[in-house]
């Protein structure tokens, strides 16, 4: 995952569609956040993150502002356990 995004290419890689806020809605705080993000890292890269490191800082400030959540918070989300499983599934 590359580390440098233009605003324009943030908008059209990065941005939650109709479809993806109906996965999303129903989750509160660092979950909501991380959830997004990992939805749309899969759409470009075929497969999960595997820590919150490969996630571009650029991509959680964008996604934070869309969700409305600090992105901060992203520390509180688990990256292991059974919430991060049903989330890949």
């Amino acid at each position: 995952m590359r580390r440098e995004w233009e605003p324009e290419e943030l908008i059209a890689a990065w941005t939650l569609l109709d479809g993806d806020w109906e996965l999303v809605g129903n989750k509160t705080g660092a979950t909501r956040l991380g959830f997004g993000l990992m939805l749309k890292f899969f759409e470009q890269e075929g497969r999960f993150p595997r820590h919150v490191g490969e996630l571009p800082k650029a991509a959680v400030d964008y996604m934070a502002g869309q969700v409305k959540v600090e992105p901060a918070l992203l520390a509180e989300y688990d990256w292991s356990g059974r919430s991060i499983e049903r989330h890949r599934a």
